[in-house]
């Protein structure tokens, strides 16, 4: 309901917009032909005092600074609600006599098909716009400035928050008592690390709210727009759970896989493998804000759902692998890493570590940009390797699985990789793709819009060098479907 004092100001954005507004707890907001108007509500909910109109404009001009960057174009102004002589009126900067009722935040008309949440439910949400999707939120919070915030003290209010949440909502009160207990012992285990991400510059104001209905198309590509703009403290947060509200909800709506490349994408393009130690942590947290916020809308089921989420998120997916994945050029290595990355252990899947993406971050190129020859001179390929098994170490703290794709040239690449994996505790399986000469080449002249510099000279000149499996299980990757078979189970298996 739009409060009392501000129906007038109401009654005038519905003759702008030509219809009533969609309306939340804290917003009311008016959609036009080509414009939108986003009027604050003027109640206090205990979380937000939008009463005064002091508040209503700085929380107004503060969505503004925080959303323009990320979406140019798409947020335009702040603008005065104003009484005139002739009536009311909208204004940039208020003059002599007029007398401002109101404030509301202007923003471009996006059409509805272009918000993610409806392409999702459209079937609409392909590989290439979840890889755009992964880029623009790697790119969002690379922009971001690191902030000095307690990350334990901030995440055991969210425990403690969507406890009480849960229970306003009519949650099972036992079952979230026990997420809740489950997500503490997981926080406290996670205390040292979350320090050590304080200090590494990973805590930043970031989104906050970043699923994919605060996600849309704009000007032809992903942008985030809506970040939580009322309370500092739930967006000053580590960027992996910033993520991890995307994720959730890609794997809740689209299953592992999608969730999985996105996943992959945005490590690949920041280099951050080691928000995978607070990835079951952070996906459980945002799996139980959606549950008791669908909950408080009445959707009991669709709650039940998510609370399965948070449930899953921190049970035990089994012994830690690691599954590193050589050949030469062109014989399937990433192709077979993306297949079985998805199901592999914890949701939403293996970290796949590929050592031509690495490269290309590196260089600060983007995986499909073509490298000249210095890149793959001696120096470029030690920090490539020295890049590949850092990351592998950086995983290995965590729980999930993590893929290593590389060629495996080198013998010494091959033994370290082993070696960390034993030394973590977790499982290894190590994979060496074969095919003849003749598809290999076949393969790799047909690529396009690919990670892997490699062309048919270069596949030549390692083929003359092929260490072949050495300790490694030899797959025959001339047929696709049966060596994805065969290195599923034996991923699998370990």
């Amino acid at each position: 309901m739009i409060p009392p004092a501000q129906r007038e100001v109401a009654a005038y954005l519905a003759d702008l917009a030509g219809a009533a507004p969609i309306q939340t707890h804290i917003s009311a907001v008016f959609l036009g032909a080509d414009t939108v108007w986003k009027l604050k509500k003027a109640v206090d909910l205990g979380f937000v005092d939008f009463t005064t109109l002091a508040a209503r404009e700085a929380m107004s001009r503060r969505e503004l600074a925080l959303n323009a960057p990320a979406a140019p174009g798409m947020y335009r102004d702040v603008a005065a609600v104003v009484r005139r002589p002739g009536g009311l009126g909208l204004t940039a900067a208020p003059g002599p006599g007029e007398v401002v009722l109101d404030y509301v935040l202007r923003m471009a008309r996006v059409p509805a098909g272009d918000f993610l949440d409806r392409m999702a439910a459209e079937g609409r949400l392909g590989a290439e716009l979840l890889r755009a999707v992964a880029d623009a939120v790697a790119a969002y919070h690379a922009r971001l400035e690191p902030a000095d915030a307690d990350p334990v003290a901030g995440l055991g209010a969210v425990i403690e928050g969507n406890l009480r949440a849960g229970l306003a909502a009519g949650l099972d009160p036992g079952r979230i008592a026990a997420i809740a207990a489950a997500c503490r012992a997981e926080l406290g285990a996670r205390a040292p690390w979350l320090a050590a991400r304080r200090a590494g510059g990973f805590i930043r104001r970031a989104h906050g709210d970043l699923h994919l209905g605060n996600l849309c198309l704009w000007q032809g590509r992903p942008v985030a727009f809506d970040a939580l703009e009322f309370d500092e403290g739930l967006a000053t947060i580590d960027l992996g759970y910033d993520l991890a509200f995307l994720l959730m909800d890609l794997g809740h709506r689209l299953g592992r896989a999608g969730a999985n490349l996105v996943l992959n994408r945005y490590v690949a393009r920041g280099g951050d493998a080691a928000l995978m130690v607070g990835l079951p942590l952070f996906l459980s947290l945002r799996a139980m804000v959606r549950a008791h916020v669908v909950a408080a809308s009445g959707g009991a089921a669709a709650a039940g759902a998510y609370l399965d989420d948070a449930d899953a998120a921190l049970a035990d997916a089994g012994a830690r692998v690691v599954v590193a994945i050589g050949g030469l050029p062109g014989s399937g290595k990433s192709t077979l890493a993306a297949a079985i990355a998805p199901d592999l252990r914890a949701a939403p899947g293996a970290l796949i570590l590929r050592s031509d993406a690495i490269r290309k971050r590196l260089h600060g190129a983007a995986p499909e940009q073509r490298l000249g020859a210095d890149a793959y001179g001696a120096a470029a390929n030690r920090a490539t390797d020295a890049a590949l098994l850092a990351g592998l170490d950086a995983a290995l703290g965590g729980r999930h699985a993590v893929i290593m794709d590389a060629t495996f040239m080198d013998p010494g690449l091959r033994a370290a990789t082993q070696a960390r994996a034993r030394a973590a505790g977790a499982g290894f399986v190590g994979l060496w793709l074969t095919a003849p000469l003749a598809v290999l080449e076949q393969r790799v002249g047909a690529r396009v819009g690919d990670a892997s510099d490699a062309d048919v000279a270069v596949l030549r000149a390692a083929a003359g060098r092929d260490p072949g499996p050495g300790n490694w299980r030899a797959v025959d990757a001339t047929d696709a479907g049966r060596a994805l078979a065969e290195a599923r189970a034996l991923a699998g298996g370990c």
